[in-house]
């Protein structure tokens, strides 16, 4: 196996500082809930073992920790005002992006959509199934995350009350007709998924005819236009990247805040919500991948995972499916795919193959609707649905990307977003099952293709890729045919 990439590095470093984070803010947590309940408390205890004149400051300094420790858990809600102002412009711009640098033949996209696809639609319904089978939000009912949302459903949530209410007739084709935008600044405002995609799909598929017909014409106006959109797109990505940099800092917070305040009981629903995820991940691959492979590659398990084997473990330890790119392609080299399919798959493919995280946003979504007591609709988990199949699509190559997304999918379907903070503690944990997900279906649609037959792609096509520009400078130069603008989604 390859070196570490610099990308694989600063993922470790970056799950090493949110164990550390969470250490630390279980320790100070930890110190403030001793000092809280009815007296004497632990705390009055031990400060009254020492001399008067160490254990009375003692005992106050202590016990101003639990104040000290409830206003670190603004920071995590910082965070998510941030993400969530930033990530609207991002899936707007990357929409775009990927429109004006997209050539690829007509067929060879026919395919790999419709096999990206029925996975896709397939991963969205097994999350939303188990989340609904067994219910992993009822472990998490009764956190000072979820009376905050509740006395602020109101004003940061306005469909709360109608979800609670559950009067409401189902009248989907209505509810889908409410992202119509009615001014090009609303979605935005709102941070609604479907609208901003629709806004994004309109420019951008106007701006691409403009394009077609100035190459025809043998002009270049164009290229001002799309120098302007990569810009815009590159810089909205780094100012994310420095607010997922403060994710450590937010999960010291959450978890100071969380522990001084309710001790460790709250971490039992998180663990439900790990495991669920985990499981559904695990049905995606174990079932849906495999019926593929069996069925319509006609290839055996053995020789399937025997190849894709690497880039497995690789994806898993390194938590990028970025990172893992060049080793994706050599396992797929060693497989007999042809680069055709392999580049088309892993390279010009990059914003499709996210099963693993619309698995995750699916299984999410119900998971905090259920934590708040409430029931979804099947209309109100079908929009939730076309959510998070539209914000995996569009974001890519973005640190957090899985993270990123579900606050765009929450406002979209009128959930808080108090929650979101406490569920920074674990991504770390899933965000590595997301990429390896990610990277067996990497593998799995160039199989696939390579199966079915696809036409030859010109090198121009492919060098034109609707992934990050900056990818491949991650990647390295072993992506021997792949575009140097080619990239993935972390996780």
């Amino acid at each position: 196996m390859d070196a570490e990439t610099p990308t694989a590095r600063r993922r470790d470093s970056f799950v090493f500082r949110i164990l550390v984070a969470m250490a630390a803010g279980a320790f100070l947590g930890q110190l403030a809930h001793w000092a809280a309940g009815s007296p004497p408390t632990l705390a009055e205890r031990m400060a009254g073992r020492l001399p008067g004149e160490i254990g009375r400051p003692v005992l106050e300094t202590w016990q101003k920790l639990g104040s000290f420790a409830s206003a670190l858990g603004y920071l995590g809600g910082l965070l998510v005002s941030l993400i969530k102002g930033l990530a609207g412009p991002l899936l707007f711009f990357a929409v775009i992006d990927a429109f004006l640098r997209s050539r690829v033949r007509a067929r060879n996209a026919a395919m790999m959509l419709g096999i990206s696809g029925i996975n896709a639609a397939v991963a969205v319904v097994i999350g939303l199934t188990i989340s609904n089978a067994i219910q992993p939000g009822r472990y998490l009912q009764h956190t000072p995350e979820l009376d905050a949302g509740r006395e602020a459903g109101a004003s940061s949530a306005p469909e709360l009350e109608r979800f609670a209410s559950g009067t409401r007739p189902l009248d989907f084709l209505r509810d889908l007709l409410g992202f119509v935008p009615t001014n090009p600044v609303q979605p935005f405002l709102e941070s609604s998924i479907l609208s901003i995609v629709l806004l994004a799909v309109l420019g951008g598929a106007a701006l691409r005819r403009v394009k077609d017909e100035q190459i025809r014409a043998g002009r270049d106006d164009y290229r001002g236009v799309e120098s302007a959109v990569a810009v815009l797109y590159r810089t909205i990505e780094v100012a994310l990247s420095w607010v997922i940099a403060l994710v450590p800092l937010a999960v010291f917070g959450v978890v100071a805040k969380t522990v001084a305040e309710q001790g460790f009981e709250p971490f039992k629903g998180l663990f439900a919500y790990v495991a669920v995820a985990v499981l559904g991940l695990s049905l995606q691959v174990a079932i849906m991948y495999q019926a593929w492979v069996v069925f319509v590659a006609r290839m055996t398990l053995r020789r399937f995972w025997g190849g894709a084997k690497e880039a497995v473990v690789y994806a898993l330890g390194a938590s990028s499916s970025l990172a893992t790119l060049p080793v994706t392609l050599r396992c797929l080299d060693r497989m007999g795919v042809s680069p055709t399919a392999a580049r088309l798959s892993a390279c010009v493919g990059t914003n499709f193959n996210n099963d693993g995280i619309l698995l995750y946003e699916a299984m999410a979504v119900l998971f905090v609707a259920q934590a708040y007591g409430l029931d979804l609709t099947v209309g109100q988990q079908v929009i939730a649905a076309l959510s998070c199949v539209v914000a995996g699509i569009g974001i890519a190559g973005v640190p957090e990307a899985g993270l990123i997304s579900l606050a765009l999918v929450l406002s979209t379907v009128g959930l808080p977003l108090e929650l979101l903070p406490l569920l920074l503690t674990v991504d770390w944990v899933l965000s590595r099952c997301r990429a390896m997900t990610n990277v067996v279906a990497d593998i799995l649609v160039a199989v696939l293709l390579d199966r079915i037959g696809v036409e030859s792609e010109p090198p121009e096509a492919l060098d034109d890729s609707t992934a990050p520009p900056e990818a491949m400078a991650e990647a390295g130069k072993t992506n021997e045919g792949c575009p140097p603008g080619t990239g993935r989604t972390p996780s």
